[in-house]
């Protein structure tokens, strides 16, 4: 048995220094992913806090039919939901053009290696756009954005972590571009400008 299982299995046996242990693989790239969620690094820790805590409480349901790290992913998808719904305030600061490739590209279909300050601030528009784009998004369609854009899983993985079948989450997939789709036309139509097209799945 690997020492994550190990720890995995301890864990489920209500071992909380083996739950931690566990947890602090994945602690950095967690509070990434919630600074990316919310784009607000003090939220983010608090975030990420409160979905450790949530997983710790829910552990003994983790079946093991996606990472783990998919799993924490869709626990603090349903934790911003939380604050969302709660109407705490949450930064539209620019996206991360490193670690939001997978995202831009929905909207853009080529993101230039090098580019000039004109270009990196129509990026950051871009962005910003972009976040706007998916909190406007059922929370249903939000979460398989994230999982699928963000956190780079496959479709099955996806299915088990949010506990439906991958049909649902082709379906719920297939409507959020859709609707993103829709909210870049009503853009460009505002706008003016030349249309950037959505890439597929």
């Amino acid at each position: 048995m690997s020492d994550a299982s190990d720890l995995l299995s301890r864990a489920q046996a209500g071992d909380a220094d083996s739950f931690w242990a566990l947890c602090r693989v994945h602690e950095t790239r967690l509070l990434r992913q919630a600074t990316q969620l919310c784009g607000d690094l003090s939220l983010a820790e608090d975030l990420a806090q409160e979905t450790l805590f949530a997983a710790w409480k829910s552990i003994r349901r983790f079946n093991g039919q996606c990472q783990f790290f998919t799993w924490l992913c869709a626990i603090l998808v349903n934790r911003y939901r939380n604050i969302r719904r709660q109407r705490l305030p949450v930064a539209l600061s620019a996206l991360s053009v490193t670690d939001r490739d997978g995202v831009h590209c929905v909207l853009e279909n080529v993101c230039e290696q090098s580019p000039s300050p004109e270009e990196m601030a129509a990026n950051a528009e871009s962005m910003r756009f972009v976040r706007q784009c998916l909190n406007d998004l059922p929370a249903k369609h939000r979460e398989v954005i994230y999982l699928r854009f963000y956190v780079e899983d496959s479709l099955e993985a996806i299915a088990a972590a949010l506990d439906c079948s991958v049909g649902t989450v082709k379906s719920r997939l297939f409507n959020a571009l859709e609707k993103l789709r829709k909210m870049n036309r009503v853009r460009l139509a505002q706008e003016e400008i030349t249309p950037r097209t959505f890439n597929e799945v």
